[in-house]
Order: structure tokens, then C-alpha cells, then sequence
């Protein structure tokens, strides 16, 4: 039998849908599963996309420009002017959701052997698109303690060497919820500019933002129109993961002539996603601060309910909608699958991504979950009552 390739082997499961199958034998066992594990919102989607899905009223389906429609890139540039980002339709790649926009961003600037620095704990799947493109990532380790907030920069200026071609952040972060500031991201245009690297930004979470907090984008750092990488996507903003419309932005003409060629050799975007998404652009604000606000009482339920769990730890998040929380567990990975296959309180359960997945440092993690607060409060409410009980009953609890 012919034999695999090296990128499949080491490519990584996905920490938040490898237990998918233990999560499907507990439904069929009759047990109800509270999914924590992944960031999918039950928000409902907009009615302006929604609207523009269901007067969708073209013969024929046709390919867009690789680029995107000039239609929805233009309107993006006037929802980033109201931010105070100004770009251009032409600094813009509309992308299969953010996911393509990373790998385009990554291929289009590095080479393989090449090296990329992520604080971690980060979004688990940098780590499969890094294998993805060849290249290596160079982890710097932020703490729990502190909220994950970044790093010192002698971290990194220690993490640089001759390999080194970009900076990696997400902004609020997955899967910390940690919201970066506006000097600590100027720190790092300092450091990208000394170096010479690119400063990559995944602002997919951008419009959750909490506690009078405000989102700074790296688009706004001066000085830095041609290091600055910017990563959007509507799937969060929108509650529309299925849209895949993601979109890739920059100024450095040169890398965004080598992501076109990416962008060619797929062909295009979706095309129905991108009609959706150009709708949703035009999206009240009403419905961004509704959204905040019912993320704000999830957050503060699952927050308080793990600070009074004896040897529990997490810190309050200030943006996107995700906990990394620290418990008092031997190997957060067994700990999941026991919930899953082992546990049941009322007939209920709960499911969460194992804090391994988000660290590229083997043996990170080990005690810590990330949890997605997208449950409706009453469901939270019940999830945190059955992480309480599962902990007084894991055998390997520390």
C-alpha cells in the first residue's frame, strides 16, 4: 500500500473536533452534550444576510474575480474607513474564510524552513496551517496568571534569528480572550520594523470587545504599511461560520501580488458568501451591541463558576468568547474524553477543547481547557453545575 505524505502524517488533529466522535457515542447513549469546545455562535445571523440569501436571483452562478467582487471589496474599504483603517479595494483578497487568508498571508511571505514567532497559548489551527506551508513555529510563552497578556519583547528579540520572517498575533485572542492594547501592539510594530518581519494580525473577533474596552488594529500603527498583514473574516462578527468569507489586507503591494496567484490558482471565493457578506456590512449596530451584551453575561456566568471551583483558575476575559481556564486535572486531553465516555450527571455532560492543542511547546496545556462560552446563559449555567461535579469524580484529579 502506498505510504502517506510527511505533511499528512505530522499534520494535527484538531483539539476542538478530535473528540467529535466521544461526543457522538454520548448522544447516542441518550446523554446530553453541552458543547464548550467549539467557537460556533447560536447568535442568529443577521437578517441582512439572511435577506440577501433569499433574494439571491442570478440565472447562473457564476466565478467571481480572484480577488473578490469589486462590489464587496469597495464596501469592506468603507467598513474599515468607520474603524479609521484606510485601505483601498485593491489592498484587499477576499478569501474562503479567514483560514485561506492565513495560508495565503504565510505562503506568499515565507519559504519553507522559514520560522514564525506566536504567543502562546494560540488558535490551534496556526500550528496546522505552519505544517501546511513548511514552515516552523517559534512559540513565546504568555501565562494564565496575567491573562495571557503579551509576552515581554526581550521574548521575542530572543526568539529571532536568521530563519525568522514574521510575527503571528490574534487580536482579541483565541483562545485566551485576551485583548491586546494599542502600546503593547506599537511594541510590536517596534520590534517588526528593527527586524524587518511581517507582523501578521488575526482581528477575526474585532467587534467583541468588553469592560469599555476598544479594539486597536495593527492597520493603524504608523510607520508600518508595508510589515502589517491584517486577517478578517465575517464568520464571528456575523454568526456566520458556514458564509466561508474571510478576506486578506495589506499594503505591501509586492506580497499582495504573490497572494493573488494563490488567490488565481483557487479560482474564487465563494460567490453566494460574498453577496451575503456584502450585505451584512450594512448590519445596525444594535445588533453588534445586543451581541455584546449577551456574550459579556455568558462570560461572567462560566467565569465566576470556575474561580469557585476548589483548585480552578481563570482571569476575565476582555474580548472574543472563549475562556482558557486552568484545572486541577493531570492531562487535560484524558480529562475531555473522560467527560465524554466515563461521566454523566442528570444525563448531561460537558464538551471542551484540551489546552494541549493551543500550545506548540509539547507538554503545555496539560492542565488547562478552552472553553467557548456561545451557550445560552441557562445551558452555561447547567454546563459549569457538571464541570463542578465531573472534577469531585475524575480519578486522576491533582
Amino acid at each position: 500500500m502506498p505510504d502517506i505524505s510527511e505533511k499528512g502524517k505530522n499534520m494535527p488533529a484538531s483539539p476542538i473536533r478530535k473528540l467529535v466522535p466521544f461526543a457522538d457515542k454520548a448522544k447516542q447513549r441518550g446523554i446530553k452534550v453541552f458543547h464548550l469546545n467549539i467557537g460556533q455562535p447560536d447568535i442568529e445571523t443577521p437578517q441582512t444576510m439572511l435577506n440577501a440569501i433569499h433574494h439571491f436571483d442570478q440565472k447562473v452562478i457564476e466565478y467571481s474575480h480572484s480577488a473578490g467582487t469589486l462590489s464587496y471589496r469597495t464596501k469592506l474599504a468603507q467598513y474599515y474607513a468607520k474603524l479609521g483603517i484606510s485601505i483601498q479595494p485593491d489592498d484587499i483578497i477576499v478569501t474562503t474564510g479567514g483560514s485561506e487568508a492565513i495560508l495565503f498571508a504565510i505562503q506568499s511571505a515565507m519559504d519553507p524552513g522559514d520560522e514564525i514567532i506566536i504567543p502562546e497559548p494560540f488558535y490551534a489551527n496556526y500550528n496546522g496551517f505552519s505544517i501546511e506551508a513548511g514552515i516552523n513555529v517559534k512559540p513565546i510563552p504568555s501565562f494564565i496568571e496575567n491573562g495571557f497578556a503579551l509576552p515581554p519583547i526581550s521574548e521575542f528579540e530572543k526568539a529571532i534569528g536568521p530563519r525568522t520572517k514574521a510575527i503571528l498575533i490574534c487580536n482579541p485572542n483565541n483562545p485566551t480572550g485576551y485583548l491586546y492594547s494599542p502600546e503593547e501592539l506599537k511594541l510590536l510594530r517596534d520590534i517588526a520594523l528593527k527586524y524587518d518581519l511581517y507582523l501578521f494580525a488575526d482581528e477575526v473577533y474585532r467587534e467583541f470587545c468588553y469592560d469599555g474596552r476598544h479594539h486597536f488594529s495593527i492597520m493603524q500603527l504608523e510607520g508600518l504599511d508595508q510589515h502589517a498583514v491584517l486577517i478578517d473574516s465575517v464568520s464571528k462578527r456575523y454568526s456566520a461560520c458556514g458564509i466561508r468569507i474571510g478576506c486578506l489586507i495589506s499594503k505591501n503591494k509586492q506580497l499582495m501580488a504573490a497572494a493573488m496567484k494563490f488567490a488565481q490558482a483557487r479560482l474564487s471565493p465563494p460567490s453566494v458568501g460574498q453577496v451575503a457578506a456584502e450585505a451584512a456590512v450594512d448590519t445596525p449596530s444594535e445588533y453588534f451591541d445586543n451581541v455584546k451584551n449577551e456574550y459579556v453575561a455568558r462570560r461572567n456566568v462560566v467565569v465566576e463558576a470556575i474561580n469557585k471551583i476548589p483548585g480552578a483558575f481563570c482571569t476575565s476575559p476582555q474580548g472574543a468568547f472563549y475562556v482558557m481556564a486552568r484545572l486541577p486535572i493531570d492531562d487535560s486531553d484524558c480529562f475531555c474524553q473522560w467527560l465524554l465516555e466515563n461521566f454523566e450527571s442528570k444525563g448531561r455532560t460537558v464538551m471542551m477543547a484540551p489546552g494541549t492543542g493551543f500550545y506548540s511547546t509539547p507538554k503545555k496545556g496539560l492542565d488547562e481547557v478552552r472553553i467557548s462560552y456561545v451557550l445560552k446563559v441557562e445551558e452555561l449555567h447547567q454546563a459549569m453545575e457538571c464541570l463542578a461535579e465531573a472534577l469531585t469524580l475524575y480519578p486522576n484529579r491533582k
